[in-house]
């Protein structure tokens, strides 16, 4: 037996039985592999779909499949200039299909998450059809406020040194609360309760992911 897997299982199961009662759907897969299947299967056909920035979209190779996949996609990255960006945001908010992953999720089901420009968290609270979260397990954490520190101290500085932002996290590897021009810490949404039961759907990963 895989001691550390089945904890996983375990734990996960507890954290989507409180997700459902957050008005959230929730899945468990073993792998990167059996996640990427249990998306997949979530889309319907001919739909619309965008993403949010997330390392652990790549790590599990969906990004790569969308590439490929007969669906019409929304990328962010195709958009070059402020009119182009602004146009992509506003086919965003009307997709079918948001994906992207959390910075932290709890033990009681909330997610945490701490964005820089906000688009990101902004198409979790409204606007696309569904949202799909894809969490590793090292994304869980005791409560609110280990969420919120988690996200200073382990995902904003080697997003920082991926992004190449001039931040003091960057430089030292943990949050000095800071106000500089390209601190990536603008926006904390706590998502405590989904309105819109099943719009939000928590695929948690028994590996670690992303940041």
């Amino acid at each position: 037996m895989d001691i550390k897997k089945e904890f996983y299982k375990n734990q996960a199961k507890s954290i989507l039985e409180k997700c459902k009662l957050r008005g959230m759907q929730g899945y468990y897969c073993n792998d990167k592999a059996e996640a990427l299947e249990c998306i997949k299967s979530l889309f319907t056909p001919d739909a619309t779909i965008s993403w949010g920035g997330s390392e652990t979209l790549t790590e599990i190779g969906l990004l790569d499949y969308l590439k490929t996949a007969p669906y019409t996609l929304y990328d962010r990255a195709t958009a070059t200039t402020p009119e182009e960006q602004k146009a992509m945001y506003a086919k965003t908010v009307t997709a079918d299909y948001f994906l992207m992953s959390t910075n932290a999720i709890t033990l009681d089901g909330q997610l945490v998450n701490i964005d820089g420009s906000g688009n990101r968290v902004a198409c979790l609270v409204t606007g696309p059809g569904n949202v799909i979260i894809v969490a590793g397990m090292n994304k869980v954490v005791p409560d609110v406020e280990a969420g919120i520190a988690r996200v200073h101290n382990m995902a904003a500085p080697p997003n920082a040194v991926r992004l190449n932002r001039k931040t003091p996290c960057h430089d030292f590897g943990r949050c000095t609360d800071c106000l500089v021009p390209d601190c990536m810490c603008s926006n904390t949404v706590i998502t405590r309760k989904s309105n819109k039961p099943g719009r939000l759907i928590v695929v948690l990963v028994g590996e670690e992911l992303g940041y």
